[in-house]
């Protein structure tokens, strides 16, 4: 739960003054972005289950291979704080609306997604948001239940 009300309705879906929230962190951390090479930023905003908001954005490195996306750097940053469950996350790349998660960053969210429900991945399209559910982005997923 969140102070100032619910997360989600009865139906799953996201409330729309949370949903606003995480794109505007999301949007924000873009704006933090480190990207000398791509100059292609990112943010990203990942709500807890708790209610708690963790930001992050990508991080590029002279040796590709070492760049963090935003969102797991929005995942680290809420693990790192003691999250284990992310109920949403908020995608906002400036330059390309309705960016959505690359293939890594999708089995991370998988790795944080709730046992009893399935995570709100939200794209910005420099408007409301398009709220889409992480099962369609990766679908039959593996996981940590998967190893129980």
């Amino acid at each position: 739960m969140e102070e100032q009300g619910q997360i989600t309705h009865p139906s799953g879906e996201l409330d729309p003054d949370v949903q606003r929230e995480l794109l505007a962190r999301a949007r924000s951390a873009a704006q933090r972005a480190y990207v000398p090479y791509s100059n292609f930023p990112v943010g990203a905003a990942g709500l807890a289950s708790d209610g708690s908001i963790y930001d992050g954005s990508n991080i590029e490195n002279a040796s590709f291979s070492l760049t963090i996306c935003a969102e797991r750097s929005a995942i680290v940053a809420a693990v790192f704080a003691g999250a284990r469950e992310i109920v949403a996350i908020a995608v906002s790349a400036p330059k390309m609306p309705l960016t959505s998660p690359c293939g890594a960053c999708r089995q991370v969210l998988n790795e944080f997604r709730p046992a009893n429900q399935d995570m709100m991945v939200i794209l910005d399209d420099e408007s409301a948001g398009e709220p889409v559910r992480l099962e369609s982005l990766l679908p039959r997923a593996f996981g940590p239940r998967n190893l129980e």
